[in-house]
């Protein structure tokens, strides 16, 4: 239970605002200043307030979700929970599960299982090795009834060799081959169309994905790093 609130605790003050502490209702203007004036080497992504909560969630590319207070003096970093007659519920892995289901299967590139039993949503990079063992292992996945779906996220950044790659595979006409084919080390013919590797990188960013392989549960439970299928299809309760 302790490390449900082994949160980092920041205050700091509203550089050009005037928000007396008791009472002001900061808007989302208000939340992104203040956050990018204390917080400058960070890009802040989305903002969302939640009512019944009564704290605004804030979205930092390539960190962690941090919720704050509605009058943007005081963040909190890590899950909020909220309890219910079941127990405790994870709003944040919720959330993160939510924009995951929101993407269409149609612009990953996915290896379904013939008897599907559950599904693993993964950033990958097509030059990184432990992204390469665990490509190797797809086969025996799919056999356990695991369906691996694949969204990009080239370490290097937008415009990378890895990204030219990763866009060269999803504007093939076959990006399943040429995934396998990228990650033996072969070059891939290069193509170029309308992809969503850019915006895949981009909400990776927003989720907090900090290296690949970052596979994701179907119930939005972040796993990172490579894991035996024996290991990774304990942890999805097969």
């Amino acid at each position: 239970m302790k490390h449900i609130f082994s949160f980092l605790v920041r205050a700091f003050c509203i550089v050009g605002l005037s928000l007396p502490y008791t009472s002001t209702f900061a808007d989302q203007d208000q939340v992104r200043q203040s956050l990018q004036t204390a917080l400058p080497q960070y890009t802040i992504g989305s903002i969302e307030w939640h009512e019944q909560a009564g704290i605004y969630s804030v979205e930092v590319e390539g960190g962690p979700t941090l919720y704050m207070t509605k009058n943007a003096q005081y963040f909190v970093v890590g899950n909020l929970y909220r309890i219910d007659a079941d127990g405790l519920v994870n709003e944040t892995e919720q959330a993160k599960r939510a924009k995951l289901e929101s993407l269409p299967e149609s612009d990953m590139v996915v290896f379904k299982a013939e008897n599907e039993k559950t599904h693993i949503t993964v950033f990958t990079d097509v030059d990184c090795g432990y992204c390469r063992m665990l490509h190797n292992d797809v086969a025996s996945l799919n056999e356990m009834g695991i369906t691996v779906r694949y969204l990009a996220y080239p370490r290097a950044g937008i415009g990378s060799f890895s990204y030219r790659k990763m866009v060269s595979i999803w504007c093939s006409d076959d990006p399943k081959k040429w995934m396998t084919e990228a990650k033996t080390g072969a070059d891939v013919p290069e193509n170029k169309c309308v992809n969503p590797v850019a915006d895949q990188y981009q909400l990776g960013s927003e989720l907090g994905v900090r290296g690949t392989p970052t596979i994701i549960s179907k119930d939005g439970v972040f796993l990172p790093g490579y894991l035996p299928p024996k290991e990774l299809a304990s942890k999805l309760g097969l």
